[in-house]
């Protein structure tokens, strides 16, 4: 018994090392030698703990493309790559009903340049213009067949738009500077068959304009002055900066909208009120747990000090376990933490409860201990699985921070019951071992 007892310990023991690396980190490997760094919680946080921009965009019907489950989800695609190419941290992308988007970014303070970014549909294309070669800033009718010009009191253009070759067709964008101007450009290439297409078009067109059009607007018209090799390009629009020409570039590699959007809901939450709201958090889970840890102290006594130097051990765990996973720490997050703390001390209650009641029929301690726990077991399980299967649910069908929610009250009922079954039973056992039974205590 007493060397099972052993073998529990350094169980208890192993596994909060393992979770406090996971989710502090005070060590890390540098070419397989062990290094000391101050420890940090490694766990990521939401939009609303760490400030960003929260968007909400609406996917919009085209004559040609009607706003289908599928096309919208051809949306989202397209606006996670451009994300992608922002490298923001953990963002957020997902549907809300049938047409709505919701992006997070956390990090991100400046909503109306993600907009510009998320939102434009970066339909680029290269025209055949012939010998007509058109103004930066010219605009192409819907249908096609006309040209606004932009000088003031300028007659729409009669000009039909024969596309040649369009952004799917390109392998890479990048942003650059011009060698000989010194200005801003946006290198590309075409791969496969539209580099092809590119070299024909270009030998069989020279001294003739193919005009670079995104979104229907023109961005530069240069002549043909000789056939074009290898697929490779410049778009010369006049970029005020090299911002600018990277934005180009970004959207370019992410790929055009299938449909337009239109943003119906922006917000920007400051890093200031998300460090005042996870401040708040702290303090309410502070006062949560030391108003538990008093109640059970004074009820159970020994056993209820236990009970609270396990449910440490079980905020240490989860703690561990969100990072493990990757999720993200919001608001509701906390909020499903601090719920569960009381769930946590809640599977206590009813053991401790069971053994007082074994200790009244007049077992020893040792005997009360294990018929409480076994007794208590049904319940437990009972109890938690209708909140985990709440949780779930919550999880399937909720949105955002409702997720957030589901998920730390999934992993804080699950480690709940690891703690109560079997880690809080390490240390009653061992104190049982030690001290007789007036002085174990268990209250009256």
């Amino acid at each position: 018994m007493r060397s099972r007892l052993w073998l529990r310990w350094l169980f208890v023991g192993a596994l909060a090392l393992a979770a406090c690396q996971v989710a502090f980190q005070p060590v890390r490997l540098v070419r397989w030698t062990p290094q000391w760094q101050p420890p940090r919680l490694r766990v990521t946080l939401g939009l609303d703990l760490q400030g960003g921009s929260y968007l909400v965009l609406e996917a919009q019907d085209t004559p040609r493309t009607p706003a289908t489950p599928e096309a919208v989800d051809a949306v989202m695609s397209v606006i996670a790559n451009r994300i992608d190419q922002l490298g923001v941290v953990e963002p957020t992308v997902q549907r809300q009903g049938a047409r709505r988007i919701i992006v997070e970014l956390p990090g991100i303070q400046d909503p109306e340049r993600a907009i510009e970014l998320i939102g434009k549909t970066a339909l680029l294309e290269f025209v055949d213009t012939g010998t007509t070669q058109l103004p930066e800033g010219a605009r192409w009718s819907a249908d096609g067949k006309t040209v606004t010009l932009p000088a003031p009191g300028a007659q729409p253009l009669a000009l039909e738009k024969k596309v040649i070759l369009t952004g799917a067709d390109l392998a890479d964008a990048q942003a650059g500077f011009d060698q000989t101007t010194g200005e801003p450009i946006v290198n590309f290439q075409f791969k496969g068959q539209g580099a092809k297409t590119f070299e024909e078009f270009t030998a069989a067109h020279i001294g003739q304009f193919l005009t670079i059009v995104l979104d229907n607007e023109v961005i530069s018209s240069p002549v043909i002055r000789d056939r074009i090799t290898g697929g490779r390009g410049q778009i010369s629009g006049g970029f005020r900066d090299l911002t600018e020409a990277r934005d180009l570039a970004v959207l370019l590699r992410g790929g055009a909208l299938p449909l337009p959007v239109e943003v119906v809901e922006r917000r920007s939450v400051g890093p200031t009120l998300g460090r005042d709201s996870l401040e708040r958090s702290l303090r309410a889970g502070a006062v949560a747990l030391a108003m538990v840890s008093t109640f059970m102290v004074l009820l159970y006594r020994l056993p209820g000090l236990l009970a609270t130097v396990a449910l440490g051990l079980y905020g240490l765990l989860l703690l561990a376990a969100l990072v493990a996973l990757g999720a993200t720490l919001t608001l509701p997050g906390i909020a499903g933490f601090i719920l569960s703390v009381g769930m946590a001390i809640d599977a206590n209650v009813l053991i401790y409860e069971r053994v007082k009641e074994e200790l009244r029929a007049g077992k020893s301690v040792g005997s009360a201990i294990a018929s409480g726990w076994s007794r208590a077991l049904s319940a437990i399980l009972d109890s938690n699985v209708t909140t985990l299967l709440g949780g779930a649910v919550l999880f399937l069908l909720g949105t955002g921070p409702i997720k957030g929610f589901a998920v730390t009250l999934v992993l804080g009922v699950a480690i709940s019951m690891l703690t109560a079954v079997v880690i809080t039973r390490v240390f009653v056992d061992s104190a049982a071992g030690v001290l007789r039974a007036p002085r174990l205590g268990f209250g009256r």
